[in-house]
């Protein structure tokens, strides 16, 4: 029997003082250059010196409670982060000191890969590990990236950035859709783009918009290890040289603002769009849209009925 709810994200600098240790632990082990974490410092500063992901991951989690609760399943919601406060193992300790013994987990992370959902798994099991005898099981929901919920609330979203547009121009203008690249060798290993490709060709068939495409953005690692392609901004340029006059840019891979959002595409896409005559038109991300809201709390009560994990 499940007595609580875990939601799992990433984690994200709360002012410009956290900005560089958060960074620190991100690329712990990693050997990145000082150079690049001062870049992404500044990356932060242009968007506020902060990142709004607690926020937003909290005000889904008090919106996923009331969803519950109004479903007959009264469960505490809870957020714990990988890289910055409050720490799984944080999280993981107060669950315990509360009486929390078993917990359905999730991933806000649509799709899978190794960079992203495996190392969230691991994270949790290291975090339950630094805890001990006191911390929760936490039972993992299974990827969501093809739930009905998520793809409706996304095509919302693109929806209503092509509403933006007049109506003469939005059958022509494409959609692009982006999630984090990675290295293609391991992005070879698991399902992580056909999980893309299928929510993508979902999206575009429930609003029957012919033109789309996926492009991949925030690469980071030494140049001459081959990452998913093509860059949003190289997918920009090509656009524009087709002839588009506009582009709908539609973060699928991510389920709430943080820098790859903010700056990757507002400041960095945005500007590449400019630059090249392209009218920019950003999709929201899911965050707290009710039909995002409504898949959590499905994920929830179906864990709650499969058998229990040791």
């Amino acid at each position: 029997m499940h007595d609580a709810v875990l939601l799992i994200a990433f984690g994200g600098p709360r002012s410009p003082e956290e900005i560089r240790p958060f960074l620190e632990r991100v690329v712990r082990g990693r050997n990145v250059p000082p150079h690049r974490l001062d870049e992404v410092h500044q990356n932060y500063l242009a968007i506020g010196g902060r990142s709004p992901l607690l926020e937003v991951t909290l005000r889904q989690a008090k919106r996923l409670e009331a969803e519950l609760y109004f479903r007959g399943c009264r469960l505490p919601v809870f957020v714990g982060m990988r890289n910055w406060h409050p720490f799984l193992a944080e999280t993981l300790a107060d669950m315990g000191q509360k009486g929390i013994r078993r917990a359905v987990g999730v991933i806000l992370s649509p799709q899978r890969s190794e960079a992203g959902w495996d190392r969230y798994v691991h994270d949790v099991e290291e975090a339950r590990a630094e805890v001990g005898r006191e911390a929760p099981a936490v039972d993992l929901v299974p990827p969501w990236y093809d739930r009905e919920g998520f793809l409706q609330a996304m095509s919302c979203r693109v929806a209503q950035a092509l509403a933006q547009l007049p109506e003469d121009e939005r059958a022509r203008t494409p959609v692009v859709f982006t999630a984090h690249s990675l290295p293609r060798a391991m992005a070879e290993r698991g399902p992580y783009v056909p999980q893309l490709e299928y929510a993508a060709q979902s999206i575009a068939r429930t609003l029957q918009h012919p033109r789309w495409q996926l492009a991949f953005q925030s690469r980071s690692g030494p140049p001459t290890e081959p990452w998913l392609e093509p860059d949003i901004s190289a997918c920009l340029r090509k656009l524009a040289e087709e002839g588009a006059k506009a582009a709908i840019v539609a973060p699928l891979g991510f389920v709430c603002d943080h820098v790859e959002v903010l700056y990757d595409l507002d400041v960095v896409a945005r500007a590449t769009a400019e630059e090249v005559g392209l009218r920019f038109v950003r999709a929201q991300t899911v965050g707290e849209h009710a039909a995002f809201i409504r898949m959590l709390a499905d994920l929830v009560c179906e864990q709650g009925r499969a058998p229990e994990t040791k």
